[in-house]
């Protein structure tokens, strides 16, 4: 069988990606864009509210709004910033954290098992294979 061509292999790969993601999105109790705040907060610790704008790529006001839709939820706290009283910094707070890992486990869970139903060893393989050329694609 002759080696498929990259532009072909993108197309697909582009394709099942996208399928792939708005599915296990379809699990989400959380908006996707709140998941990402939260999962950002977690990984680099607190932040102000533009320079998690920045990281999201989104305008400091659409930020500023998602902020105080988790503030209300108790997701996320504000703090003073500890070197600039003008500024404050958004956390996790620990009723973020806990819905976060349910989220993220909710996420999990839903692949892990139609893996498991799925797919045969062997595709399983491949699969776990594959997910680390992705990632060294997805670093470049």
């Amino acid at each position: 069988m002759p080696t498929p061509e990259p532009a072909a292999v993108a197309t697909e790969l582009r394709t099942a990606i996208g399928k792939l993601s708005r599915r296990v999105k379809h699990e989400d109790r959380i908006p996707h864009g709140q998941v990402s705040v939260l999962g950002t907060l977690d990984r680099d610790g607190a932040m102000t509210t533009s320079d998690l704008a920045a990281d999201q790529r989104v305008r400091p006001q659409s930020m500023a709004r998602a902020v105080g839709l988790l503030m209300e939820q108790g997701l996320v706290a504000r703090r003073a910033h500890p070197t600039d009283g003008r500024k404050s910094l958004v956390e996790l707070s620990s009723a973020g954290r806990a819905a976060l890992e349910e989220e993220r486990g909710r996420r999990a869970g839903w692949l892990a098992q139609v893996i498991e139903s799925e797919l045969t060893a062997e595709e399983r393989d491949v699969l776990a294979r594959s997910a680390a050329l992705m990632d060294r694609l997805s670093a470049r």
